[in-house]
């Protein structure tokens, strides 16, 4: 069998299923005109067609070009980007302005003149954010990094984004990236227990659903409000799809404290406020001085997925943007900046655990598909919004205006 050169794509043209009928009369006057015999020159528009297919190929070049894997060195690529001004701006979905503040700091260390904006708001406001400045023609990111899987395939769709297969392409797990390389999983992240063990004393840590309606737990936990954050609105669907509404009615008999945004139980966990929450993420390496614990079920289900990145098509940095990916995408990067499991199969997680693949109760393609369906989505948001009632309280990330290029300064009280 042929073997085409990778990125490219076959064009299957198939036969009519109708019947042929030669033509024995010539169907409008200009088409008897090209007849032969006519004394006109024949089809005098194959030029225009010529020229046509030609730009098309041409056109097609580039996208081929373009899916190749990324072949250069990070210090190559950051030399080109360096030309660009070394300025890189990424609207990213998170909960806090300094919450990637350790991916910026890192970034900036690796890549001397390279300044990184991480922006962070909350992944469906950026979304919408960027639906807006497509619109407006005004789009400011060169990167977006976010939750919202489904937007993804709906802005290649559009034409919205810059092919780019980052150095490591082939080490991703094929699931996390879109095979054009239109976007691409960055990293994982995972939504279960996290448990202070010092605050809970005698009191066992949760792990599976029903352990959180021990009494000894009541008033004790924390949780992101599930009809404000689509994981940890998936986190209650998986639960409830499993042990029924009477799970909900009995946790709210608990008394939980709802709050916006995820990064406030894990702050609370860290602080000892809160014993326990299965609305955050956590560090998959113990650290031996820290009571906090992060741990996943026994036998339920938690979230997880691969959060996804794309540079946006048009950005005036496409060199900055090649290297931020290929950089976070690094193996270096993987293993030694994100503290959770990796998107890459040749970065093994922490002892104790498995690739995030092996582990069915992660739920991966379940959330995809909860993501992807936005009916059944909003019917369950505004369902379990009649046990835990409305969101309270202004957002964890601030408020970015329509435009932001720059994070916002972070409390005081918030800096870690």
């Amino acid at each position: 069998m042929m073997q085409l050169p990778r990125g490219w794509t076959v064009l299957v043209v198939t036969p009519s299923t109708r019947p042929f009928r030669p033509c024995t009369q010539p169907r409008d006057p200009a088409g008897a005109a090209n007849m032969p015999g006519s004394g006109r020159k024949p089809y005098p528009s194959m030029k225009k067609y010529l020229a046509l297919a030609a730009v098309t190929l041409a056109l097609f070049g580039q996208s081929v070009r373009a899916a190749e894997i990324e072949s250069r060195s990070l210090d190559q690529i950051h030399k080109e980007a360096l030309k660009e001004g070394g300025a890189l701006v990424i609207y990213a979905g998170g909960d806090t302005p300094n919450q990637l503040d350790g991916i910026k700091t890192a970034f900036e260390k690796r890549f001397p003149g390279m300044t990184l904006e991480v922006v962070v708001d909350y992944s469906k406001v950026h979304n919408a954010r960027l639906d807006q400045q497509f619109a407006d023609g005004k789009v400011v990111a060169d990167v977006v990094q976010l939750q919202t899987l489904q937007d993804f395939p709906r802005w290649r769709r559009e034409g919205r984004l810059l092919p780019y297969k980052p150095r490591g392409w082939d080490h991703i797990y094929s699931s996390f990236k879109d095979q054009t390389g239109a976007w691409t999983g960055v990293f994982v992240d995972a939504f279960s227990n996290l448990a202070n063990t010092k605050t809970l004393g005698s009191t066992p840590a949760p792990s599976n659903a029903h352990d959180y309606l021990d009494p000894a737990l009541k008033g004790k936990i924390i949780s992101t409000y599930p009809n404000d954050d689509d994981a940890v609105l998936f986190w209650y669907k998986q639960t409830i799809d499993r042990h029924g509404w009477e799970w909900m009615e009995k946790f709210m008999q608990q008394e939980p404290h709802f709050v916006r945004g995820t990064q406030a139980p894990a702050d609370a966990v860290a602080s000892g406020k809160y014993p326990v929450t299965f609305t955050t993420d956590g560090s998959l390496k113990h650290d031996a001085d820290s009571p906090v614990r992060f741990s996943i079920p026994t036998n339920d289900g938690f979230v997880a997925w691969a959060q996804r990145a794309a540079i946006i098509k048009g950005t005036r940095r496409p060199e900055s943007a090649r290297l931020y990916l290929s950089w976070l995408l690094d193996k270096d990067t993987q293993k030694n900046v994100w503290y959770m499991w990796s998107v890459r199969n040749d970065v093994q997680p922490p002892a104790d655990y498995r690739p995030i693949w092996e582990y069915s109760s992660a739920n991966l393609s379940n959330f995809e598909r909860f993501m992807a369906d936005r009916d059944a989505v909003e019917r369950f948001r505004a369902r379990i919004q009649l046990y835990v009632g409305e969101v309270q309280g202004p957002s964890s990330a601030g408020v970015l205006g329509m435009t932001p290029t720059k994070a916002l300064e972070a409390p005081t009280a918030a800096k870690r």
